[in-house]
């Protein structure tokens, strides 16, 4: 960072902060201020020299980032729309590569296949992020956002998968035999490893009881799924998605009450911030990529630079609305809801972190990341800012089902509580006096829900819990209200986003009313 640290990280700390405030005055996506933001950045003395290197990249970056992704993958969801995950997130993306290769190579004369096929590698997957939080914004089907999150985390696995095959022929001649059997020894093997990470890590957790040593676990279980992967010669990001996606489906990978809202929020920030300085990075660097790429005619630039996103767009809309249309098996998406599919297609931190992690000697490398940079601030700044307008036109939404639901499991498990305390009653485990105390506690809810249904804001706050001298009781009718949430699950009745919004309550509500905590 030159002879002024201080400066370069004060620097560096700005352009991270002020696009977010400014991203929210402006309505616009954050990461399309972040990168003019890291070019200015760039432009000080101080930062001449920053590169970052390819390896930083793919070990730092990417780990944390994927397993998150997995770890809050809703799994029955995910399963009752597999086939249209998988069209998506192993068709497209892998056509999406071919194709961006052929184009690439076709647009640069001399361009090896291995470069252009790690250009497709590198711009294949989609980043869900924007599209999903303008389709909750707008009270899309979570059925969309189900879709959109499983396939961003299974084309992670097949893009970085393909980007592999293509490192490995940039360092030497690959024959299509060669590269099928690797690429089938890569996907078991990260397969296999990621599920022994995830049973050790689960048997692990049940030593740690304090927030910060389960927190801290929690960071490293994606790095240990992640660099003894790729140490083995086996696919690092598979290893990663199946530690995250096992954990988060088992009792035993999930932290504790206590523990799981520092968690949540340190897992939030971390993964911002991650996002957030690889899109920085991409701005510091842009000055760099521009020298190395200003010999070439601006003509021959612009037009790779579109035809490149032409083809990211077109085939994805294409794909969505055509292909999708001849999947039978299932339920059928309606033709609306497949244009938004194919319109919410944004490009983000993970073709970022793929494409700055290309070898420093791979040829045409700061053409490629040019072109990579060219598809994300284009998805961003197009279809990210005018995804919300194309819903409303198409009038894909379906917010009164999810008010519904919403309902549904609040009532549901207040009724579970008010269940569990007539049991513990009945018992003599609870005196009158107490039993009463919590019984109206827990009507006044019940009674809320019925009366204006879905229109709670889920807070309670204003209510006077009995004194915290009957805290087993709490955790009594919590754990009762938590095994509700569950079986509601379990049986279709909620959706995951309900499920852990409702788990989330309780969670603050153990932590402020069992162990008196703010």
């Amino acid at each position: 960072m030159g002879e002024h640290p201080f400066i370069a990280i004060l620097a560096f700390g700005v352009a991270l902060l002020v696009p977010g405030v400014l991203s929210k005055r402006l309505n616009v996506p954050g990461p399309i201020l972040l990168v003019p933001f890291g070019a200015l950045v760039g432009l000080l003395p101080a930062m001449r020299g920053l590169h970052v290197q390819p390896e930083v990249v793919l070990n730092v970056f990417l780990p944390p980032l994927i397993y998150r992704a997995a770890f809050l993958t809703a799994p029955r969801e995910s399963r009752q729309d597999a086939v249209p995950i998988t069209v998506l997130a192993v068709g497209l993306t892998t056509a999406t590569a071919l194709c961006v290769m052929a184009a690439a190579g076709l647009a640069v004369p001399g361009l090896p296949w291995a470069a252009a096929l790690a250009l497709g590698a590198a711009i294949a997957p989609t980043d869900p992020v924007a599209a999903t939080s303008v389709l909750q914004r707008i009270g899309a089907p979570r059925r969309l956002v189900t879709i959109l999150e499983g396939e961003s985390l299974l084309n992670d696995g097949v893009a970085l998968t393909l980007f592999g095959l293509a490192l490995s022929g940039l360092s030497g001649s690959v024959t299509v035999t060669d590269g099928v059997v690797e690429l089938l020894r890569v996907v078991c093997g990260g397969i296999l490893y990621g599920l022994a990470v995830a049973w050790v890590i689960g048997k692990v957790r049940r030593v740690f009881h304090d927030p910060g040593s389960q927190i801290t676990l929690s960071l490293l279980t994606p790095f240990i799924a992640y660099l003894p992967a790729e140490q083995l010669h086996v696919s690092g990001v598979l290893a990663t998605i199946v530690t995250g996606f096992t954990l988060g489906i088992s009792p035993q990978g999930v932290l504790q009450p206590a523990s799981r809202l520092s968690g949540q929020v340190f897992w939030r920030v971390l993964s911002h911030l991650l996002e957030s300085t690889l899109f920085v990075l991409l701005g510091v660097q842009v000055m760099d990529v521009f020298h190395e790429v200003r010999d070439r005619p601006w003509t021959q630039l612009v037009l790779t630079a579109v035809v490149v996103v032409a083809v990211v767009i077109v085939l994805r809309l294409a794909w969505t609305t055509l292909v999708l249309a001849l999947v039978r098996v299932g339920r059928p998406i309606e033709r609306r809801q497949r244009v938004a599919l194919g319109w919410a297609g944004m490009r983000g931190a993970i073709t970022l972190a793929i494409a700055l992690s290309i070898p420093l000697d791979a040829p045409n490398r700061a053409l490629l990341i040019f072109l990579a940079a060219c598809v994300v601030l284009v998805t961003l700044g197009g279809q990210a800012t005018t995804l919300a307008p194309l819903l409303r036109r198409l009038g894909v939404g379906e917010p009164e089902e999810e008010v519904q639901e919403d309902a549904t499991a609040r009532e549901a498990i207040l009724e579970a509580a008010l269940a569990r305390l007539d049991e513990l009653a009945s018992e003599g485990r609870v005196d009158d006096r107490t039993a009463e105390v919590f019984r109206q506690l827990f009507e006044l809810r019940l009674d809320r829900v019925r009366e204006i249904l879905g229109e709670t804001d889920g807070g309670e706050g204003e209510e006077v819990a009995p004194e915290s001298r009957h805290t087993e009781l709490r955790r009594e009718l919590i754990r009762a209200q938590r095994d509700k949430l569950q079986h509601l699950y379990r049986k279709g009745v909620i959706g995951a986003d309900i499920m852990r919004k409702l788990d989330h309550e309780l969670d603050v509500e153990e932590r402020r009313r069992v162990s008196g905590g703010p």
